[in-house]
């Protein structure tokens, strides 16, 4: 069914609905779980679901994937993203293509998230430089068969100084073809209210829905906010500042100011609300029995379903009650969940200035080591890899961080060994309260090839003690975590845990050769990424593929947590 059709009947009705935003797992053992997880939310009655799209069509034949499922076997009405960026027009149409043979007929049309380091976005050669080109294009090759939503800024697109204008783009992409609006994340209501009377008074009729994400996460939420530069009411700020490391606390705070915000949007005659869910369910429920909203969301909670594989260890709902980065469970589906929203709805991420690049212009090896020791002093605001500064735990690690980056181990992640520091702890805490933190040292960084096998060598005698990872862009791969008869590198490390009253264990940041080359393959394309921002063929493009091609990324773990200082011996 056509979604605006949908969102007309329930304006026209005053009733209010509610649709779920997905992006696709990094990998096969998350996919999986995921379509639990949207089995399970599916029973809620959603409106519709959404599926997002890597920038430059990174992930596109499993967004295919996702949605062909969400539409086909769960019987969801399912909204795909196509994102402009790096898409010529022989992509746009075979995702197209791809839509209509899984049945898709509602897609949400995006320019998508500039190119990392890219002062401005560009078109690739035969591709589209505004989302607005591309809904003229699908309405051009496909007529009316696909229902086309498009994205909303209540404050403003991050590169519009001019918000009638920017009000005027999206009056623009409605006239072309657009059938409603999404809007970017709303955490102040009365800042959406506005500005959709805006959209009223600009003649922009069709359904806009707000985008709402509940905070998950006192550092995945601060994270967003530095990317998006979404307003944030002072009230709420200061809220989960005061319980930031109290998890169960900001959980609360997120499920408490959600709920609010879609009460005072529905009490201004807001029907619906778009709930980006970063692929987590125990918050998301929580809201929606809160708002007494979905058929099945009072008495739903997580289980493992007759299809799951997990091992019978794992417990699905634990995943929702930690942070999923990098180095979370692999086989959650929200595994380095945070970007799939960033670069959807578009950042305001590191940029080029007058002088050429933030990070300097390198042409030598020393150049990188400069850069990475300007990072972890404090003079550098970011990496190509990292958008933020240093987390405040590092400091406890930061003299030896700037001696091995001038050496040329580059890291790229670091954390301090921990023998049980206390849950409510402001730097190092997490979790309830009452409760203790435990961690093993690690550093993972990238190795130039000459110095690799020294590094290795010491590594390798220093095992049992250090567990390493390690694999270069041609997929060249080292462990020593082996498992199983087969000795096929998946044993899995628990990197940090917590021990607190009145429940097991609990472990949410880990380390396995599946999530460490999921993540390699990121990290050696951010290399292609800076080097593009560069001419084609200048002495800085040249040499920064160079280093992509002659550098291994590392994942040094020292299992003795106890002796904090010892791992930094194999740095030499």
């Amino acid at each position: 069914m056509r979604i605006v059709d949908k969102l007309k009947q329930a304006e026209e009705s005053g009733l209010p609905y509610f649709s779920f935003e997905y992006f696709p797992p990094k990998t096969e053992q998350g996919l999986v779980n995921l379509y639990d997880r949207i089995e399970r939310m599916g029973r809620t009655g959603p409106a519709f679901v959404a599926v997002t799209w890597g920038a430059g069509g990174a992930t596109a034949q499993r967004t295919l994937e996702l949605s062909e499922a969400c539409q086909g076997i769960f019987g969801l009405d399912t909204l795909m993203h196509i994102t402009c960026t790096n898409m010529d027009r022989d992509q746009v149409d075979q995702a197209l293509a791809g839509a209509r043979s899984a049945g898709v007929r509602n897609i949400l049309a995006l320019r998508g998230d500039a190119p990392r380091g890219d002062e401005f976005w560009s078109a690739c050669s035969g591709g589209f430089t505004h989302a607005v080109d591309l809904v003229r294009y699908v309405r051009e090759t496909h007529g009316d068969y696909f229902c086309i939503g498009v994205a909303g800024y209540p404050e403003g697109h991050s590169e519009s100084t001019d918000p009638a204008q920017d009000l005027e783009y999206l009056a623009e992409k409605v006239r072309a073809g657009a059938d409603f609006v999404v809007s970017q994340l709303v955490y102040d209501a009365d800042i959406f209210i506005d500005w959709l009377q805006r959209c009223r008074d600009v003649g922009i009729a069709c359904p806009v829905v707000p985008g709402v994400l509940p905070v998950q996460s006192y550092q995945s939420f601060r994270r967003l906010v530095h990317l998006t530069k979404v307003a944030v009411p002072e009230a709420l700020r200061q809220a989960l500042d005061d319980v930031r490391a109290n998890d169960q606390a900001v959980k609360d705070l997120g499920v408490e100011h959600a709920v609010a915000t879609v009460r005072k949007l529905q009490a201004a005659g807001v029907s619906g609300v778009h709930i980006t869910t970063l692929n987590l369910e125990n918050t998301v429920m929580r809201v929606l029995s809160a708002l007494d909203l979905g058929s099945e969301a009072r008495r739903l909670t997580p289980r493992i379903s007759a299809t799951q594989t997990e091992p019978s260890n794992v417990v699905p709902g634990a995943w929702d009650d930690f942070p999923n980065g990098r180095w979370g469970d692999a086989r959650s589906p929200a595994f380095g969940n945070l970007g799939s929203y960033v670069s959807t709805y578009g950042t305001a991420m590191q940029k080029i200035d007058s002088g050429g690049s933030a990070w300097g212009e390198p042409t030598e090896i020393d150049h990188i080591s400069e850069l990475f020791v300007g990072y972890v002093e404090g003079s550098v605001a970011s990496l190509p890899w990292s958008d933020e500064p240093l987390l405040a735990e590092t400091q406890r690690i930061k003299d030896e961080l700037v001696r091995v980056n001038r050496l040329g181990f580059w890291t790229l992640a670091s954390q301090p060994a921990l023998d049980g520091a206390a849950s409510d702890d402001l730097t190092y805490g997490w979790g309830p309260r009452g409760g203790y933190i435990y961690q093993k040292a690690f550093v993972e960084c990238f190795v130039h090839t000459a110095m690799f096998p020294a590094f290795l060598s010491r590594l390798q005698s220093a095992s049992p003690r250090i567990t390493y990872y390690a694999s270069n862009r041609a997929g060249d791969f080292v462990t020593n975590a082996y498992s199983g008869p087969q000795g096929d590198g998946g044993a899995i490390t628990a990197l940090t845990w917590g021990v607190f009253p009145g429940r097991a264990v609990v472990q949410p940041t880990l380390i396995d050769k599946m999530n460490f080359l999921a993540w390699r393959t990121e990290a050696f394309h951010t290399w292609e990424e800076w080097a593009a921002v560069f001419p084609k063929d200048s002495p800085q493009e040249l040499f920064l593929r160079e280093m992509a091609d002659k550098c291994w990324l590392v994942n040094v773990v020292d299992n003795e947590y106890r002796n904090a200082d010892a791992i930094w011996n194999m740095f030499q």
